[in-house]
């Protein structure tokens, strides 16, 4: 790869590799970039071979990145993140905003808090379009996974602006009947799946479950509340949730568990008028 052989880096091949690394399938990032599966592939041999470094390790239908291909999405998304920050910028001003902003935030929190200041700020700006992922893992801003994330954690480090935007709290909830009929030495338990072991909601309904059985698990918030209301036990919501979901009474006696509410944008990309407004916008949902 010396100078004399080097030809000049195809941004689009960049762009596909990326998207593969991002998604982590060749489906996947077809259909971020809305092309063929082959396209995909053709891409990312096309930028193999005018690296002539092997990047990604393909097996069968699944691949993972080799230690250059690790290098090459890191720096692939450093580029991506100043493209998209030049490109918004050069069409958007302070009263014609346009631009494609994606949101990362858990999926109960995008359903129920979030829907009403994203369509406001939709009809105040129409060039703005917006994608909101449900997702209970922490997306790569690095890799322009998102342009922001909604998190209940502070992330640890990176090049981020970090803004604390709210709070929210839990309290256990149940059904009327339930809480009449089963003594509280005989209750059992609604609560997250494995996967949410290491969340502090999860932790503190194990805590005060105190080896009472969680007999139903979902990963699910919305099936959490609707078992709850079915008469099948005591779950932990989050009080915003309650609001739709009539028919549940909070287990008073239980102290409340609050948890902080991060926004989290890449620093490269907080200027963009776009991303500004976006941004003032998930901070009203969480005024209210």
């Amino acid at each position: 790869m010396d100078g004399k052989t080097f030809t000049q880096l195809d941004w689009d091949d960049l762009r596909h590799f990326l998207a593969l690394a991002t998604a982590g399938t060749f489906l996947g990032a077809a259909k971020r970039l809305g092309v063929e599966h082959a396209t995909i592939s053709r891409r990312v041999l096309a930028l193999e071979m005018r690296l002539g470094r092997k990047l990604i390790d393909r097996r069968g239908r699944r691949f993972v990145l080799t230690s250059d291909g690790e290098k090459v999405a890191e720096l692939a998304a450093t580029i991506a993140l100043q493209a998209a920050a030049i490109e918004q910028l050069g069409r958007t001003g302070t009263t014609d905003l346009r631009g494609h902003v994606r949101i990362s935030a858990p999926p109960a929190l995008s359903s129920m808090l979030l829907a009403r200041p994203l369509v406001d700020l939709r009809r105040r700006h129409p060039g703005i379009q917006v994608t909101l992922v449900g997702e209970k893992r922490f997306a790569s801003l690095n890799r322009r996974e998102a342009d922001i994330a909604v998190r209940l954690s502070r992330p640890e480090e990176g090049d981020y602006v970090i803004m604390k935007v709210g709070e929210i709290g839990f309290h256990l909830y149940a059904a009327e009947d339930y809480l009449s009929s089963i003594p509280p030495e005989e209750w059992t338990f609604i609560g997250y799946d494995e996967s949410m072991n290491a969340a502090a909601q999860q932790i503190r309904l194990l805590e005060i479950a105190a080896g009472r059985p969680v007999a139903l698990r979902s990963s699910v918030l919305e099936f959490q509340a609707a078992a709850a209301r079915a008469g099948g036990g005591v779950v932990m919501l989050p009080d915003f949730a309650t609001e739709q979901s009539p028919g549940l009474r909070r287990v008073e006696e239980e102290a409340a568990l609050t948890r902080d509410v991060w926004l989290v944008v890449h620093s490269q990309i907080k200027d963009v008028p776009a991303i500004r407004s976006v941004v003032d916008a998930l901070k009203s949902a969480f005024r209210r």
